[in-house]
């Protein structure tokens, strides 16, 4: 059996927009009223998130002082994932088609994302993709999880996984992040990491993956045709 265990946000959700909409939430809450500001447009910003530049930098580089970026910071990590920004979110390109042709393949397939389940849940139901993951393949963090790094979590999620999943003669992970390139090479698991997401292929490079591909539908079509990899 097959198995491919996915990331939800890059490989499948396209969060580009929310972060966005939280960026400039933040710049206008920080700001003084009589303040002229740079806001960034969405291309700059998203590029400067998927090379890691600092939130703080961010903030700089739109026209905040030292002091206000540091609010910036802390009111970012307060907001990009409350409940009033998921709805920005959307389906990554070519995605649902990605995952029709794992279903269609008979490819055992799991979520493993940073989420809590009522983020999830939300974007499940938001996005009808429930039907292609079962309730016991999927790993989230629970509502009342306390968090420390990605970096830390996300293997812990993937030795849960590796405990509670029948076992598969072949597994793939597919990521956008450090964080899920770390779950799976901890497990000795074949890692395929995306552009699509919050990390541009600098980043990806620095963390070793099996391969880099453009987004989830490369990641699948190589699946699904291990004689392309080599």
């Amino acid at each position: 059996m097959i198995r491919l265990i996915t990331d939800f946000d890059g490989p499948i959700i396209d969060v580009s927009e929310r972060y966005y909409r939280v960026y400039q939430f933040c710049l206008e809450k920080t700001r003084r009223p009589d303040q002229v500001v740079q806001e960034l447009p969405k291309a700059e910003f998203w590029q400067l998130k998927r090379s890691r530049v600092p939130e703080k930098q961010i903030a700089l580089n739109s026209g905040l002082d030292e002091a206000q970026a540091q609010q910036f910071a802390q009111l970012r990590r307060q907001t990009v994932h409350t409940e009033a920004y998921f709805h920005y979110d959307s389906l990554a390109p070519g995605a649902v088609d990605a995952l029709l042709k794992i279903q269609q393949a008979g490819i055992d397939l799991a979520v493993m994302t940073m989420r809590r389940f009522r983020e999830l849940d939300y974007a499940f139901q938001k996005h009808d993709l429930g039907r292609f993951f079962p309730e016991n393949r999927c790993y989230c963090l629970s509502n009342d999880y306390v968090k420390t790094r990605d970096i830390e979590d996300k293997p812990l999620l993937m030795a849960r996984a590796l405990e509670e999943l029948p076992p598969a003669t072949d597994i793939w992970m597919v990521g956008d992040t450090e964080a899920d390139i770390t779950a799976a090479k901890n497990y000795g698991i074949k890692m395929m990491a995306v552009e699509s997401g919050i990390r541009d292929r600098t980043q990806l490079e620095l963390y070793h993956p099996d391969l880099i591909v453009k987004d989830f539908s490369a990641a699948v079509d190589l699946v699904l045709k291990p004689k392309h990899l080599v």
